[in-house]
C-alpha cells in the first residue's frame, strides 16, 4: 500500500508523492488566539496530527508547520474589551491552545510560526506581487488584483462572480474589483502597526500563511490542510498570492476536513452551542475527545453529542480493560506498523472508522489468544493504537483515576471493596450486595477474579 489522499484541488483521491524523495512538508492553518479553542477548531488538529503520525512512519523527514495568528481585528477587539494589552491576550490564549491540544494527545508541530514574527516576510511578498503586476496600492492599502490571475477560483471550483455572490467581501471604493483582497492595510494610531513602503499598517489575514510558508518551508510544499470553511476565500487567496509571486507549484495536495455539528445543529454563537475544548476537558478525558473526533471520516460531517462522547469513553474502557487483562504479559516487538491493517486503513485517505474497526479486531484477538500468542499481539495492538494517538495511559490510571472532583477517590473505593470481601467471608451477602450496589451507583464496576476484585470507573 501507499498513501492516498483526497486532493480538494483535483476532486480526486490521489497517490501521495512528495516533491523531494523521503522528505515531506506540511502546513496547517492554526488558531487566531483571542479566545479558547472550540471542538470544531480541534478537529483539524486531531486529523492532521494523525496524518503527521502516518507520514513519520513512511518518510525520513517530515516538517509540519502550524501557524499562530497573533494580530487580527478580533484580537484587537478582545484586548480593548478586556482592558488588556494585545500581547497579554495572545500569550494567554496561545498557551491555553497548546495545553488543550496536548490534552488530545496531539504531537507538537515541527514549526509554529507567529504572524507578528514574520512581518518582514509579508512586506517582501507584497512588494513582489506589486512588482509583478498582481497587486496595487490604493488609499494606503495594498491589494491583490484577482482579475490578474486567470486561474483564480480553481480550488473552490467557482467563477469569480459566483464566489462573490453571497460572500462577505468588503466593497470599497479604493478597490478596482469588488473581489480584490487586502494584503496590507493602514493601522489606526491606537492599533498595532509596522512601517512599510505603503505607510504604517498591518497585514491582511490571507497574506500571513503565504508569507510564512515561503519563509519557513519554501515556495512549494507537499500538503496544505485546514477546515472546509477555509477553502474560500482564505486558501483560494493563498494560492493567488503564492502562485503569482513565483513561477511554479505552490501546494501539491490540498486537504480539508468537514464541519462539526453539535447535537445535530450547526455550531454557532447565535445558537449558544459552542463547546470549548477546555470546558469539555472538565468532564471528559482528552483521549475521549480525540476518539470521538476520529469516529467519522475527516471529510464527513461529525455530529458531536453526549452520546458520541459516552460511546467513545465506553470504547476506550473496553480497550483498557483488555490491556489490564494482559498486564502481566510483556509485549514482544519490534512491530512493522506499516504492515498492519490499521495502518493500511489510515493510508487510504485517513480512513479512521476502518482503522478503529481493525483495532477492535486486534483487541478481540488479544483477548481470546493463547498466552504464547499474546506478547506479539499485545505489541501489535499497542503500536496500532499509537498510530491513532490513543491508549497513551496505563490501564490502572485510565480505569481508576477520577475525572471529576465529586467522584469517589481510589482509596475510598478500595476500602469499600475490602469491606465487601470481609462481608462475603462472613457470609453477610446482603451487606456485600449493598456495597456492590453502592459502588455501581457511583459509576464503579466490579469484576471478581481468582486474583481478587478488579474495578473500573464508568459502570
Amino acid at each position: 500500500m501507499s498513501l492516498r489522499l483526497y486532493n480538494t484541488l483535483s476532486g480526486e483521491k490521489e497517490h501521495f508523492e512528495p516533491r523531494v524523495a523521503d522528505t515531506v512538508t506540511m502546513y496547517v492553518c492554526g488558531p487566531t488566539v483571542y479566545n479558547l479553542a472550540h471542538i470544531g477548531n480541534a478537529r483539524p488538529v486531531v486529523v492532521f496530527d494523525t496524518l503527521f503520525r502516518v507520514l513519520r512512519e513512511r518518510y525520513a523527514t517530515v516538517t509540519y508547520a502550524r501557524n499562530i495568528t497573533d494580530i487580527d481585528d478580533k484580537i484587537i477587539a478582545a484586548a480593548r474589551d478586556s482592558g488588556r494589552s494585545i500581547e497579554s491576550v495572545t500569550d494567554e490564549f496561545t498557551l491555553k491552545y497548546r495545553e488543550d491540544m496536548a490534552a488530545l494527545n496531539t504531537l507538537p508541530p515541527t514549526l509554529e510560526p507567529h504572524a507578528t514574527h514574520n512581518i518582514d516576510a509579508m512586506i517582501r511578498l507584497t512588494q513582489r506581487l506589486i512588482e509583478r503586476g498582481h497587486a496595487y496600492v490604493s488609499a494606503g492599502h495594498a491589494l491583490f488584483a484577482v482579475e490578474s490571475m486567470p486561474e483564480y477560483g480553481a480550488l473552490s471550483g467557482r467563477r469569480l462572480d459566483d464566489m462573490l455572490a453571497g460572500a462577505r467581501v468588503d466593497v470599497a471604493d479604493y478597490k478596482r474589483h469588488p473581489g480584490d483582497f487586502v494584503l496590507w492595510k493602514p493601522a489606526a494610531d491606537d492599533e498595532p502597526g509596522w512601517d512599510s513602503p505603503w505607510g504604517r499598517g498591518r497585514p491582511g489575514w490571507h497574506l500571513e500563511c503565504s508569507a510564512m510558508i515561503r519563509e519557513h518551508l519554501g515556495d512549494s510544499i507537499d500538503i496544505h490542510g485546514g477546515g472546509r470553511d477555509l477553502i474560500f476565500p482564505h486558501h483560494e487567496n493563498e494560492i493567488a498570492q503564492s502562485r503569482c509571486s513565483h513561477d511554479g507549484e505552490f501546494v501539491r495536495y490540498w486537504l480539508h476536513n468537514a464541519y462539526v455539528d453539535i447535537d445535530g445543529e450547526k455550531m454557532s454563537k447565535s445558537l449558544g452551542n459552542v463547546r470549548s475544548v477546555r470546558d469539555l476537558l472538565q468532564h471528559y478525558r482528552g483521549e475521549v475527545l480525540r476518539l470521538a473526533l476520529l469516529t467519522a471520516h475527516y471529510r464527513s460531517p461529525l455530529n458531536f453529542s453526549s452520546d458520541l462522547l459516552d460511546q467513545a469513553r465506553h470504547t476506550l474502557d473496553g480497550f483498557y480493560t483488555t490491556l489490564r487483562s494482559v498486564e502481566h504479559i510483556e509485549p514482544v516487538g519490534p512491530v512493522d506498523i506499516t504492515a498492519e491493517p490499521v495502518f493500511a486503513a489510515l493510508e487510504d485517505d485517513l480512513n479512521t472508522p476502518l482503522a478503529l474497526a481493525e483495532l477492535h479486531a486486534l483487541a478481540k484477538a488479544l483477548h481470546k489468544a493463547l498466552d504464547a500468542e499474546r506478547p506479539r499481539l499485545k505489541a501489535r495492538f499497542l503500536a496500532a493504537a499509537d498510530s491513532l494517538g490513543i491508549l497513551q495511559a496505563t490501564p490502572a490510571s485510565w480505569l481508576q483515576d477520577a475525572t471529576a472532583a465529586d467522584e469517589l477517590d481510589a482509596a475510598a473505593i478500595e476500602q469499600l471493596i475490602e469491606q465487601r470481601r470481609r462481608a462475603k467471608q462472613d457470609r453477610d451477602y446482603a451487606l456485600a450486595d449493598t456495597i456492590r450496589n453502592e459502588l455501581m451507583a457511583a459509576g464503579i464496576a466490579l469484576e471478581d477474579t481468582a486474583e481478587g476484585t478488579l474495578w473500573r470507573r464508568g459502570a
